[in-house]
């Protein structure tokens, strides 16, 4: 691994992130009464896709929309410019990601079937009107009575399959428009954010753009490197990345599966393990640290498994830290949907050894620390400890005391980070492993085993709770 390469300069990038930023900066004020200001921001986003296809469509729209006078179909150029301008960051560095890990670059994006959300053409019709009303509005300017617009055209979508990707994101972002109403009194508005799933909503607005990638079966051994939490006071998603080795001796690649599950608010910690566990028997593999072996499993071009119990068997055990030597420098990475190619989806899974560690670890409740940064052959690697999660024995203290890392390299305000998934500690002159997913299938460990029945109380007690509400 390079690691010298991940901090060198990447021509043009803080052009088009700068770019990005000032045709932000422009929805926050909004597009009904444009101020002159804000004619800076949308030239500047006219003239950072001057020398591409969508040249004369935005420069028509920034023109429109400075003088006031943006339609839909202006909004929507506008909105496709942003998102191509982040394509091409998230390109850029997934290009240099590449360089520093030497793999096999992956294959180009396929496709699959259209979802056939034209059948509800109205329905998407009013989606757009919506999110074009708050562009107009801006963050600044919005109220109860706007951001409930929403919720009729969310409603009417939820029963499709076709439009659900595009109610869910609907409805999550006008829940966070609302808890912030008025948007007149807001201190600090999540500029970024806000224009991020405005502009992926008014896309996924146009016919074909919900379509998703092609799918395949696939049959060979999965080798797990390790499990990224997600959580969410209602939800949480267990990641596991891994690398698939095909049964026909063709190129391994990098593959991730997933299962989501709801969750009310005070099952935290250890207790996720609880809703998750019984919708995914990866997760007792990577507890165990064994192989699983696939017999046709649905893997899209985006190298996401589509689990199956039915389809996956235990397999014979696999360490970690041996398939982060041997498999994953060979594997492939996986082709990558035109509409989510943004930075924030980086995730690469990369093994770093022969650190020093610089920073003071200091620990709190939960044993979360700050400041804990890998000295890697001279260049300094920033750990992200945030993202460490509560529910397993990986701790920052680990990191800080460990001589080997897996972890996911991602990309956050200007620099590449580090994010554990698991570590390698010398204890007695023996290497140990210490996973963030090593609870996944049960434990014997004493910290884990407590808060493993503290979790199982609690949910037992919210299960039967539920249940006597849906008897009656």
């Amino acid at each position: 691994m390079r690691a010298d390469l991940l901090f060198d300069d990447i021509a043009g990038l803080d052009e088009a992130l700068a770019a990005v930023d000032g045709f932000d900066a422009v929805l926050v004020g909004g597009l009904l009464r444009p101020r002159p200001a804000q004619a800076g921001g949308l030239s500047g986003l006219a003239d950072a896709v001057a020398g591409t296809p969508l040249a004369s469509r935005v420069a028509e729209a920034a023109e429109k929309a400075s003088a006031g006078g943006g339609d839909e179909g202006h909004f929507v150029a506008l909105a496709a410019a942003r998102t191509a301008l982040l394509g091409s960051v998230h390109d850029a560095l997934v290009a240099r990601v590449d360089e520093v890990t030497g793999r096999p670059v992956a294959d180009p994006w396929t496709a699959g079937p259209d979802s056939g959300e034209e059948r509800a053409g109205n329905l998407l019709v009013a989606a757009r009107g919506w999110l074009c009303d708050l562009a107009r509005t801006g963050w600044q300017g919005i109220d109860h009575e706007l951001v409930g617009g929403a919720a009729p055209v969310v409603s009417a979508m939820l029963p499709d399959p076709a439009l659900r990707r595009l109610a869910t994101l609907l409805d999550g972002f006008a829940a966070e428009l609302a808890a912030c109403c008025p948007g007149a009194s807001l201190e600090r508005v999540p500029v970024r954010r806000w224009a991020d799933l405005w502009a992926r909503a008014l896309l996924l607005t146009l016919p074909g753009a919900a379509s998703g990638p092609a799918v395949s079966e696939v049959s060979g051994r999965l080798l797990p490197l390790g499990v990224d939490v997600q959580e969410h006071a209602t939800a949480v998603q267990a990641q596991v990345h891994a690398v698939f080795e095909p049964a026909d001796g063709g190129v391994s690649r990098l593959v991730r599966a997933s299962v989501s599950a709801p969750k009310p608010d005070t099952v935290v910690g250890a207790g996720l393990w609880q809703v998750l566990r019984p919708h995914m028997s990866l997760l007792a593999a990577v507890g165990e640290g064994r192989a699983v072996d696939l017999d046709a499993m649905p893997l899209t071009a985006e190298g996401d498994l589509l689990w199956d119990d039915a389809r996956a068997r235990a397999g014979e055990p696999a360490d970690v830290f041996a398939t982060a030597r041997v498999a994953l420098p060979v594997a492939a990475g996986c082709a990558v949907s035109p509409l989510d190619r943004h930075p924030v989806r980086i995730a690469v899974p990369v093994l770093v050894e022969g650190y020093g560690v610089e920073g003071d670890v200091v620990e709190d409740a939960r044993g979360v620390a700050g400041g804990v940064v890998l000295d890697v052959a001279g260049c300094r690697l920033r750990v992200d400890a945030d993202r460490v999660p509560a529910a397993g024995p990986l701790t920052p203290q680990a990191v800080a005391s460990s001589g080997a890392c897996l972890g996911l390299l991602r990309w956050d305000a200007g620099e590449f980070l580090l994010q554990p998934l698991a570590v390698e500690r010398t204890v007695r002159r023996k290497p140990v492993a210490v996973h963030a997913g090593a609870w996944a299938g049960g434990t014997s460990d004493k910290t884990g085993a407590r808060a493993e029945k503290a979790a199982t109380d609690a949910v037992v007690v919210l299960r039967e709770r539920a249940g006597k509400l849906l008897r009656k």
